[in-house]
């Protein structure tokens, strides 16, 4: 199916060097760049993504609350040395 797009200069030259460079016809870079675009858009949420594995993992848990304190004791270190 054909589409009409009107390009400004600055992006058909764009276009152009970035075709040359890539070695693929303008065609097909715009094709590409469409493609992307519109799975980068429609790609579900993250969250959505990762929801089978959420809460999946058991841990101890704990590890954020003594990591003040680690971080706290190398400062301390560093200041005395």
């Amino acid at each position: 199916m054909a589409k009409s797009v009107r390009f400004d200069r600055k992006l058909e030259s764009l276009l152009e060097e970035a075709a040359q460079l890539l070695g693929v016809s303008q065609s097909e870079l715009i094709r590409e760049a469409i493609t992307e675009k519109c799975r980068e858009v429609l790609r579900p949420p993250l969250f959505q993504s990762l929801a089978p594995f959420i809460g999946r993992i058991k841990s101890r848990g704990g590890r954020a609350r003594s990591a003040g304190v680690a971080f706290k004791r190398a400062l301390l270190e560093k200041k005395t040395k």
